[in-house]
């Protein structure tokens, strides 16, 4: 993977921990890393993450395991229910409409507690080009100048206790890698995750698509300039360091991190 390669993603001997769903995103990406491991030297193993949705995760779950076993990959299985004590569904139950960002916060917990614990120094994501685009439109639309201005080295920068994080595929379209996997003859799950018509992400990338559409390679010119404006925004609204939640301990902007907040209110 000549990006990984040029923009130094992974370094010699690093040990990288690729977040695995079971989607098409992210079983191509452990797939290209697999192939890259044979002839660059890093360590990597993935982390799957059950929320706990019903009907919906069993299925992505296998898909996840079946195609990480047949890449010879180890893989740890980390669950909602085991380290918050409810799954996605029941801490949604009555308010549905905040599925992605309650699941969001608490996902993003787990990966990066975890990759830590494993004592990786990468966190790889299957982020594609059409997710990149999706976020900014959003961060822009609500407002939310922090989220706005982070990038991939955020992480980096602001802690410690932060797993870098990459995103190796996000200058990919998703229909380009739905065609790549669809080749190689990966086991992924297409299923959407019946979360997903109460989010915003689907009506920005309906839009996104009409754009492509109407003005092709629209999408790689947004993320292409939004990369050439991140440093400016990074000196300007990103801070040198950030604090340690008062009840778990991991890094937040405030006394007590978004984690830690949702579970106050069950």
């Amino acid at each position: 993977m000549r990006i990984i390669r040029e923009d130094q993603l992974i370094k010699k001997n690093e040990k990288v921990a690729v977040a695995v769903s079971g989607g098409k995103d992210s079983l191509t990406l452990a797939y290209l890393l697999k192939k890259l491991q044979a002839r660059y030297p890093f360590q990597m193993e993935a982390i799957i993450v059950d929320e706990g949705i019903s009907g919906y995760r069993a299925h992505t779950l296998d898909a996840a395991k079946s195609q990480l076993e047949k890449l010879e990959i180890e893989y740890h299985i980390e669950s909602f229910k085991d380290n918050f004590g409810k799954t996605l569904d029941s801490f949604v139950e009555n308010n549905k409409e905040n599925a992605c960002s309650t699941c969001g916060i608490l996902r993003r917990y787990i990966l990066n507690k975890k990759a830590r614990e494993l004592s990786c120094t990468k966190l790889a994501t299957g982020h594609n080009l059409d997710d990149e685009d999706q976020s900014v439109i959003m961060n822009l639309m609500r407002g939310d100048v922090i989220r706005f201005s982070r990038g991939q080295n955020y992480y980096k920068k602001i802690s410690d206790k932060f797993v870098e994080r990459i995103k190796p595929l996000r200058y990919f379209l998703e229909k380009e890698i739905v065609i790549f996997a669809l080749n190689n003859k990966l086991t992924f799950d297409s299923s959407e995750c019946p979360y997903a018509e109460y989010a915003m992400r689907g009506e920005v990338g309906k839009f996104l698509d009409r754009m492509e559409e109407l003005r092709p390679t629209t999408k790689y010119s947004l993320l292409s300039g939004y990369d050439k404006v991140l440093p400016a925004l990074n000196q300007c609204f990103i801070p040198d360091s950030i604090g340690i939640c008062e009840v778990c301990g991991e890094p937040t902007m405030d006394g007590t991190c978004m984690r830690c907040k949702i579970l106050e209110k069950e």
